[in-house]
């Protein structure tokens, strides 16, 4: 089972699932008892980004840290906490990263401290992705994306997620297709799972996912013609 660091920085492609992947494990440490800050690093998209979870995320305790304007029509937000800072405070720091290398480049100004808690084994960079998107149906097309994050971010990859989703729509044999991908993803990029999302309305757990990676997951990106209900509250 996979047992987060102090830092936790979550990137991947567009359309990945980093979000709903970052808000979801901001809960169950949350559940946990432990103390969780959140940062909503995206620069790049103004949709579904962990901003749009203040009230939930207040009502458990866990603190947000977003840029300037976030949720809002500004072009380009601006960083006004100091990340360093908050990776030196007490409990866990979930990093929520813009998808791609354009995302990645802003992270790249932290690389240094960033990096020297990666040197003391204190933080986990996940590479999150979905054989469900257009341009990651394969390990290769997913290994080019993240190879292009760790240039632009000037980090390392430290582990990988299997996020394979179609929203409301996932499966038990969805995710149990995109096994094969994920575990020559794994090999090819030296690289250990973190853990295999599963939906926590699909009734399976498919059989070619082990338990040990098995991460039960609410889907808590609500798109616009969901109703409320059905997103986390």
């Amino acid at each position: 089972m996979y047992q987060p660091k102090k830092i936790i920085v979550v990137t991947g492609h567009f359309g990945s699932g980093k979000t709903n992947f970052s808000t979801a494990l901001a809960l169950k440490l949350a559940e946990e008892g432990k103390r969780v800050t959140v940062v909503d690093f995206d620069l790049v998209n103004p949709y579904f980004r962990t901003a749009d979870f203040k009230e939930a995320f207040a009502k458990r305790g866990i603190i947000l840290r977003a840029p300037d304007y976030a949720n809002t029509n500004v072009d380009i937000p601006s960083v006004q906490f100091d990340l360093g800072g908050l990776a030196a405070e007490e409990g866990h720091l979930i990093i929520d990263v813009g998808g791609d290398e354009d995302g990645a480049v802003a992270l790249g100004r932290y690389a240094h401290v960033l990096n020297s808690y990666a040197q003391t084994d204190e933080l986990d960079m996940l590479g999150v992705v979905s054989f469900r998107r257009y341009l990651t149906r394969s390990a290769q097309d997913a290994e080019f994306y993240l190879r292009g994050i760790e240039r632009a971010s000037r980090m390392k990859l430290t582990h990988l997620v299997n996020n394979t989703n179609l929203g409301m729509e996932t499966s038990a044999e969805m995710i149990a297709e995109s096994m094969p991908a994920f575990e020559t993803l794994c090999g090819s990029m030296g690289l250990p799972a973190a853990c295999v999302t599963v939906p926590d309305f699909t009734e399976n757990v498919p059989d070619a996912v082990p338990a040990e990676l098995v991460m039960r997951v609410p889907v808590v990106v609500r798109l616009p013609w969901m109703p409320k209900s059905e997103a986390v509250q």
